[in-house]
């Protein structure tokens, strides 16, 4: 009763069993969980909890730690808990491999200074010395073309609240989408085809050198895809006047430089997100008519990351 009349109704702290897992054992156990299982002649290439707790069970009393001999799948989660280890799951990074990255990062955001200081000029009604577009460019491939096997349900007040959709489908095949946004005007430029060769992107090219007058310099930022260095589109941009077409290329795994891939996340999620046609030409038309309604309305994309470095 000396500490009250609610603590008197429960029980005083008790100093509890020992703990029947030795620090020795835990260590072991946590190294072990930060091997692959393949390693240790699994088929399997991570851990799950039921193998790893099997395996200590089997192995561990063979290496000293005989408390492990009858260790339980929830003590195994709970002292992987402890540690913050989750060996079942892998998450993913992005290992730089291009060594000239700063510098090619550096010229990318040059070009989008570029940008900055030609849009306040022409806030400011001023005229550049020789006109200038700047577009940034890259293909989506794979867009599949999916038909419906069967009609889609529409939503019923009070009932349904989405479509209704029935799950099998066919293939009609893939397009592949190229496209460049002017960076000064929102425009989008774009072609759509079965592939994405040298051939088809020198299309691309063509429908640039046709879309801006003879006197205007045209600057793309891309990647480095073999159809954009190739033989082929080298020799037709030998056929070009001198300083027609510059070409800034992104560094390897460095496509989010690219502000055109922010406009393809955008226009999968708003047009061809969950699109179903009955060909390819069908789907052909459909995201043509998307480009146009973007360039309706068109958007002047601005980049800001870093971009002071680049003054």
């Amino acid at each position: 009763m000396a500490y009250g009349a609610l603590a008197a109704l429960d029980d005083r702290p008790r100093p509890g069993k020992e703990p029947t897992i030795t620090p020795e054992a835990k260590a072991w156990l946590v190294s072990l969980a930060c091997d692959k299982a393949k390693e240790h002649g699994y088929p399997h290439e991570l851990w799950t909890t039921r193998l790893l707790a099997r395996h200590a069970r089997e192995r561990g009393p063979a290496a000293g730690h005989q408390c492990l001999a009858r260790l339980a799948q929830g003590t195994v989660c709970k002292l992987l808990g402890q540690e913050e280890i989750k060996p079942h799951k892998v998450r993913y990074y992005l290992e730089r491999r291009d060594a000239e990255f700063e510098p090619k990062m550096a010229e990318v955001l040059c070009v989008y200074r570029e940008v900055q200081v030609l849009k306040k000029a022409a806030a400011k009604a001023e005229k550049s010395k020789k006109p200038v577009a700047i577009v940034s460019y890259d293909e989506k491939p794979g867009i599949q073309a999916i038909a419906t096997t069967a009609p889609d349900l529409p939503p019923v007040p009070g009932r349904h609240a989405s479509f209704a959709r029935d799950h099998e489908y066919k293939r009609h095949g893939t397009l592949s989408l190229l496209a460049g946004i002017d960076l000064l005007t929102g425009k989008v430029h774009a072609l759509v085809r079965d592939r994405h060769r040298s051939r088809e992107f020198i299309e691309f090219l063509k429908l640039l050198d046709a879309a801006y007058p003879a006197s205007t310099a045209i600057k793309l930022i891309l990647d480095n895809h073999s159809a954009h260095i190739s033989r082929e589109t080298r020799a037709w941009l030998d056929t070009r006047p001198p300083g027609r077409f510059d070409f800034t290329f992104t560094p390897k795994h460095g496509s989010w430089l690219n502000l055109i891939e922010g406009f393809f996340s955008k226009f999968a999620r708003s047009v061809l997100r969950h699109i179903r046609v009955t060909s390819k030409h069908e789907l052909k038309q459909r995201i043509m008519a998307g480009i146009d309604d973007v360039n309706r309305h068109p958007v002047i994309h601005t980049w800001s990351y870093k971009l002071a470095e680049a003054a």
